[in-house]
């Protein structure tokens, strides 16, 4: 395919987080590798690429404790910009984890100062998110876990966290902002154990609320694989709930530290499943990516290119996966069997609870039907590396 063939379009609803851009290069072992890029620039680079949107937290665009004038005006040059590049504010979520004051927690501090803290510096998030035309609004728990259990018993933290959240609802619904929230699960970094950690604790967790109905999931690849689990899974375990409001893409070697690494980078098979899902089941919503730089890179725009060339790749395997005819006649071969008996369970009834009590099946003759998922995988294996 020629190069301008996987060329981004408004119509792709890419979305970057600005904090991806502003990494310099720094980790726990070395000093920064290059400077960092304004907030304007940014956005500016990220339209220039065709991406619908970005996505900040508040101290990515305004200093921690700038004042009302500061943050006013610097909105205010946001906004500019957004209206002169066309580009979109689609995601925004609270820096309530860099600073010390969140050491032991933002909402699930034992202390009920910072817990208030933290939930005015969400408010005010809010508001900012709410003048940019956000209307997700996500809540990753950095700092809200521990280290040692004996500190903080986590009954007591659900409910602290529980409060902060449907304090925040109740703003949103009295200020008449659409915005929904929605949940980033992770499983532990930078705290030793994170509340909250995958996506079925989310879910479990947003019926507690009092607005079950305003919340959501923004699941991540690499948070996922850190947990040692599968990103399609998870991704359509959220979608299937009605959650799945926003998606954060990268890539990540399973069970080790946050890599935010390029989406594809790692697992081509998982970076094709996860477009799968989304492009099968019409998700509506922006494809956001979460990842950062290698150290050694001098130019970030290399970076954001290759993210998003590789999604456009995929969307192209999908449809060659979902068109091709080997590959959709094993399926139908795999899915067409007993095909008198499918919906049996799809309602019951006590008639239908009898009759599936009389019924009689032949355990060796349904074992020794055949399934030719070897040639399948490999067909897709071919298909990815463009040799099929």
């Amino acid at each position: 395919m020629p190069s301008h063939f996987y060329a981004p379009v408004k119509e792709d609803k890419f979305a970057f987080g600005i904090w991806c851009l502003q990494n310099r290069g720094r980790d726990p072992f070395g000093d920064q590798t290059r400077p960092e890029i304004s907030a304007l620039d940014c956005i500016k680079g990220l339209a220039d690429r065709n991406c619908y949107g970005f996505e900040f937290h508040d101290n990515d665009i305004i200093p921690f404790g700038a004042s009302a004038a500061q943050s006013d005006a610097i909105v205010s040059g946001i906004k500019k910009c957004m209206a002169d590049n066309n580009i979109k504010a689609t995601m925004a979520t609270t820096n309530n984890f860099y600073h010390p004051i969140f050491k032991d927690g933002a909402f699930t501090s034992t202390d009920p100062a910072v817990r208030l803290f933290a939930t005015q510096k969400v408010m005010r998030c809010i508001d900012i998110a709410n003048e940019l035309g956000s209307e997700i609004f996500v809540f990753w728990g950095g700092r809200e876990g521990v280290e040692v259990d004996a500190s903080k018993d986590p009954i007591e933290a659900f409910k602290w966290f529980r409060e902060s959240l449907n304090f925040l609802c109740n703003y949103v619904r009295s200020q008449g902002y659409k915005i929904k929230f929605s949940l980033e699960p992770k499983p532990n970094e930078p705290r030793g154990d994170l509340y909250l950690p995958t996506v079925g604790s989310v879910l479990a967790f947003i019926n507690t609320l009092d607005h079950p109905d305003m919340c959501g999931i923004n699941p991540e690849t690499a948070h996922i694989k850190m947990a040692g689990l599968n990103p399609y899974h998870e991704f359509a375990q959220a979608l299937d709930a009605g959650k799945l409001l926003d998606v954060h893409l990268n890539g990540q070697k399973p069970l080790r530290f946050d890599q935010d690494l390029t989406f594809g980078s790692d697992d081509l098979k998982e970076a094709f499943f996860t477009t799968k899902l989304l492009i099968d089941h019409k998700y509506a919503g922006t494809i956001g990516f979460d990842c950062h730089p290698y150290r050694t890179e001098s130019n970030p725009w290399d970076f954001v290119d290759r993210n998003l060339r590789t999604y456009k790749i995929m969307q192209e395997k999908v449809k060659q996966f979902n068109e091709n005819k080997e590959i959709q006649s094993i399926l139908k071969e795999v899915h067409g069997a007993s095909k008198n008996l499918q919906g049996s369970l799809s309602k019951f009834t006590p008639e239908a609870a009898t009759k599936l009590k009389e019924m009689t099946f032949d355990p060796t003759a349904l074992a020794s039907r055949k399934l030719p998922y070897e040639k399948l995988d490999q067909l897709l294996t071919e298909l990815i590396l463009g040799v099929l």
